[in-house]
């Protein structure tokens, strides 16, 4: 797929987008954005209107930001825009030879294109004690809602929080339940925290902000299972080694499945996510599939990638909105991440699994650096802590192909990537 030709573009006068989180949204308002006058449906499975995921881990949870300040949009501007919501109902099948989607409720839904932006679903641990009461996850708005009082709840009663991963997720709320202060302590299987999208120097960095606020790390362990009270609420966590941890809420933060089943059974191509082309096309050219669901060859990493992020989520729907206008280009957007734990907002331009160099630039003591990372002589990317325009102008960098700068120019003593930056733009 990754090498078949750009789209062609034949009249389009009706879109569905099943999925009606960040990606399907912003599909929906690209297309208004670029002329397109056909019909615009928007199907989401939740009641709400379409609405800002990030915040849910942090400012939700904590209290600090109510439901109604996650709406991306107002009610008012989709009818606006001509874009029809259906909420509460969820896509059942799709009938590609008929270009159909069919939903619970039974409407079917005719389509020219259809934009596949299904999101994904946390994983559960398949250990004893998962189903007992107060073993949650956090995806969705109606996940966080009753997340936010089991945490009221569970501070009240002087209890203890268990996160099962440390990566993003469970991270922030780690750190939003310190906030609130209930005692918490976060379980990984790895070697260290982050592990798959930071270099070991920023894990450490994040490992001793977590300790130093009072979150008890345990790593390279695992759950081996969960036990309850008398009513079923779940109490002890017993850990590889026969340890037993306190654990009067218990959440998962192990990763997450992409939403293919849909695709999946109207026979598309599916490995670890939908599978698409440059363009975001499925193995149907009818049929683009965008965001958290979506696998997607990179030209600029050279593999296959599926990214969870709000960036991708965004910049793809535009591609995909340019591709059904009858103006393809193929995807390539820097990919860039970011999470906010304490007082520590830590950015991540490109992607850096598999670096091979490491360049630390600024004053971790004080909290504020960067690391750089290379393979050889090419920049993969950064992570900043506190260095917003360090951010910046790597991603810049990143966009401009990633050469000019080398890991050995980075480690000079006082390099500056602001200084550098201006040295780079002027004239030879």
């Amino acid at each position: 797929m990754a090498g078949s030709p750009a789209p062609p573009a034949p009249p389009v006068s009706s879109v569905v987008i099943v999925g009606a989180g960040q990606a399907g949204a912003d599909t929906a308002a690209a297309l208004r954005g670029r002329g397109f006058s056909g019909r615009i449906t928007l199907v989401g499975e939740e009641e709400a209107l379409p609405y800002r995921r990030p915040p849910l881990s942090k400012g939700y949870l904590g209290g600090t930001v109510d439901a109604g300040d996650l709406e991306l949009l107002p009610a008012s501007s989709y009818a606006d825009q001509g874009i029809d919501l259906v909420l509460g109902d969820r896509a059942a099948r799709i009938d590609p030879e008929e270009r159909s989607v069919v939903l619970d409720s039974g409407t079917r839904l005719s389509y020219d294109r259809l934009v596949l932006a299904t999101g994904a679903r946390p994983r559960r641990l398949p250990v004893p004690g998962a189903d007992l009461d107060g073993v949650m996850t956090l995806r969705g708005l109606a996940d966080a809602a009753a997340l936010r009082e089991a945490l009221r709840g569970t501070l009240r009663e002087g209890g203890h929080l268990l996160v099962v991963g440390g990566g993003f997720v469970g991270l922030e709320l780690a750190a939003t339940a310190r906030g609130m202060g209930l005692e918490a302590t976060v379980v990984e299987v790895g070697p260290r925290l982050m592990a798959r999208a930071l270099s070991p120097g920023m894990s450490e960095h994040l490992r001793a902000e977590h300790l130093r606020q009072g979150v008890r790390v345990l790593l390279r362990r695992e759950v081996a299972a969960l036990r309850g009270d008398a009513s079923g609420h779940v109490r002890v966590a017993e850990l590889d080694g026969g340890e037993r941890v306190q654990a009067d809420l218990v959440v998962f933060g192990v990763g997450v499945r992409p939403g293919a089943e849909l695709a999946a059974a109207a026979g598309l191509e599916v490995g670890d996510g939908i599978l698409v082309d440059r363009w975001l096309r499925t193995s149907d050219p009818a049929i683009h599939a965008i965001g958290d669901c979506a696998r997607f060859p990179s030209a600029r990493y050279g593999r296959q990638l599926r990214l969870e992020s709000v960036q991708n989520a965004s910049d793809q729907a535009r591609c995909a909105a340019a591709a059904i206008c009858g103006d393809p280009a193929p995807y390539e957007a820097v990919p860039w991440f970011w999470t906010e734990q304490y007082a520590t907002r830590l950015q991540i331009a490109g992607i850096t699994d598999g670096h091979d160099r490491a360049v630390t630039v600024g004053d971790p003591s004080g909290g504020r650096f960067s690391v750089l990372c290379f393979r050889g002589e090419r920049l993969l990317g950064a992570e900043s802590a506190g260095r917003p325009a360090d951010h910046m102008i790597v991603r810049r960098l990143l966009a401009a192909g990633g050469a000019g700068l080398s890991p050995g120019e980075a480690a000079r003593p006082g390099f500056d990537l602001k200084e550098y930056q201006g040295r780079s733009r002027q004239p030879a």
